[in-house]
């Protein structure tokens, strides 16, 4: 009888500690910053080359997180469409990691400047802003 009532205890103590675990929410784990979050931004610069077109000044891109190590680069200016450009690192740069598009962040010796080259127009400029934390 007492080994009948020491099993069933021990059966039942786990329970109710097992239930409650399963039923506390659970916080999503805080993300990694990656090249994406540090290329993130506004920035302001001008067509310095086109192929198809004169260059043009005062020309705005924006720079935005759209997973892991990939952007969306979005213009204001109607030659240079919006495209996802996926990021590596290579020494102390930031660049495209495939595709047609040109993208450079050189991360030391000039970390607010962005080059970058897509459908045959060529842009730099530097950051102006930055996204804010969510």
């Amino acid at each position: 009888m007492l080994r009948t009532l020491v099993f069933a205890t021990s059966l039942a103590l786990p329970l109710p500690a097992g239930t409650a675990l399963a039923e506390a929410p659970k916080a999503a784990p805080a993300r990694k910053a990656d090249l994406a979050d540090r290329v993130s931004g506004t920035y302001k610069g001008d067509v310095i080359s086109d192929a198809r077109g004169s260059s043009k000044n005062g020309v705005t891109i924006t720079v935005t997180r759209t997973g892991p190590n990939k952007v969306e680069i979005k213009s204001d200016y109607p030659r240079i469409p919006t495209v996802t450009i996926p990021l590596e690192q290579a020494m102390d740069a930031i660049l495209a990691a495939s595709g047609p598009s040109v993208f450079l962040l050189d991360t030391v010796r000039s970390p607010d400047r962005l080059d970058l080259t897509i459908d045959d127009a060529s842009w730099s400029g530097n950051r102006v802003a930055t996204p804010a934390k969510k």
